[in-house]
């Protein structure tokens, strides 16, 4: 259970710092034309705070569990 508080700990955080990411994906049409195309993966700040929370809980019961 430590490693998997452990991991949901660095998801959340880097969710909150990062909140989604965009990939840029170039394609070329026929003709001149050249086209840029940016989808985006948006990640809710509540989805980071839950998965945060969720893991410092793990870490927090593991921890009570030894004593």
């Amino acid at each position: 259970m430590r490693l998997v508080g452990l991991v949901l700990v660095v998801l959340g955080a880097l969710a909150l710092g990062y909140q989604g990411f965009a990939q840029v994906i170039r394609e070329t049409l026929h003709g001149p034309a050249a086209a840029e195309v940016r989808p985006a993966v948006e990640i809710p700040p509540l989805a980071g705070g839950i998965t945060l929370v969720s893991g410092l809980i793990l870490l927090a019961a593991h921890d009570n569990r030894r004593e």
